[in-house]
Formats: C-alpha cells, sequence, structure tokens
C-alpha cells in the first residue's frame, strides 16, 4: 500500500501564473505559506500546481494573501539546467481540491455563483487544532 496525501491551509504567498494550453488546459502555479504554531517561527513555502477547473478558479479568486486550503499530492519536478547540463529538482504540491477560505464579510462578497468561500471562525491560528 502506499498512500500520497499532503493537506495544507495557508495563505497564498503571490498571485497565480496563470498559462492557457492549446488544448483548452489550465495550469496556476503559485506559492503558499503556512504557519507554524509558535508565531516566532518562519512559515514553511510550498509550490503549488493546479490544473483544469481549480485552476481557473485559483486564477479569478486566489491573490496574494487569501486563505486557502487544498489536498493534493506530493511530487518532484526534475529538469537539466539549460546553462550547466546538471540536473535539479523542486518539490511540488499538485492541488487535487482548493478551497477558499475567508471570513464572512469576504464569502458575502465572493458568492461565485455555487461555488462560495467557507467562512473561518475569528479564533486565532493558535487555536486551530493540527
Amino acid at each position: 500500500m502506499s498512500v500520497n496525501s499532503v493537506t495544507l491551509v495557508g495563505r497564498a504567498g503571490r498571485d497565480p501564473e496563470v498559462r492557457y494550453f492549446e488544448s483548452g488546459s489550465v495550469v496556476a502555479n503559485l506559492t503558499m505559506a503556512v504557519n507554524r504554531r509558535s508565531r516566532d517561527d518562519e512559515p514553511d513555502w510550498f509550490n503549488l500546481e493546479i490544473w483544469g477547473k481549480q485552476a481557473q478558479v485559483a486564477a479569478d479568486y486566489v491573490k496574494k494573501g487569501t486563505l486557502v486550503g487544498i489536498v493534493g499530492s506530493f511530487k518532484l519536478d526534475t529538469w537539466k539546467d539549460r546553462s550547466t547540463g546538471e540536473g535539479r529538482s523542486k518539490p511540488v504540491i499538485r492541488v487535487d481540491r482548493l478551497e477558499l477560505l475567508g471570513s464572512k464579510k469576504d464569502s458575502e462578497v465572493n458568492n461565485f455563483g455555487g461555488f462560495k468561500a467557507q467562512e473561518s471562525k475569528s479564533s486565532s491560528e493558535e487555536d486551530i487544532p493540527f
């Protein structure tokens, strides 16, 4: 048995970079910062890759600082550097499900025709059990 599942809640580190292909496919790439339990610790950063309808949702509604939840799988992108020929790699989370999270005000403003952002409780992040 093998399991490759990643679940994260954090904030978008930048606006998504979106690419549209002639085949009709769409991909969105962005970074996500996930805070640790202690506010003194630096956040962990993740590279996200989102395809299809979820990518279009990210393109339309995710901006730098947006609180999002994701479910996906870990993958390691590998390639050869064009100038040096050296092997390179980058860890990426391939997102299967994107959830827009935010305040009640955000969800009232952002009613996306049936895709409504979920409300987050007004408690501090330290109260969230992980």
